[in-house]
């Protein structure tokens, strides 16, 4: 139930930068959760904000000089597993990693 925690911090953030109408959220391919989930329980905790969910993409880039998209091996809810798709090591996460507001309304 952590989505819960992370979704109400993100609505009262989004509060504070003066949100009444809608926040827009960014949410990386390799986050801890999904777009979907993010949507869904922003609108099940606060039907006055409008939240507007943006998928992004991983970019990544490895010690052995790639640099793209990384190789997601599983992913689930609080979890997602991935390496470099070249060599099969960590890289290191350029985009695409977390989630985040980027606009407020």
């Amino acid at each position: 139930m952590h989505e819960i925690a992370i979704c109400q911090s993100i609505i009262d953030e989004a509060k504070k930068q003066g949100a009444t109408k809608s926040v827009v959220v960014e949410v990386g391919e390799l986050a801890d959760l999904s777009a979907e989930e993010v949507d869904e329980t922003l609108k099940r905790l606060d039907s006055k904000l409008d939240p507007q969910v943006e998928y992004k993409e991983s970019l990544v880039k490895c010690a052995c000089g790639y640099e793209g998209k990384a190789n997601i091996l599983d992913k689930g809810h609080g979890f997602c597993y991935y390496n470099c798709p070249k060599c099969s090591g960590k890289p290191q996460i350029l985009e695409g990693g977390g989630i985040k507001i980027i606009g407020v309304e």
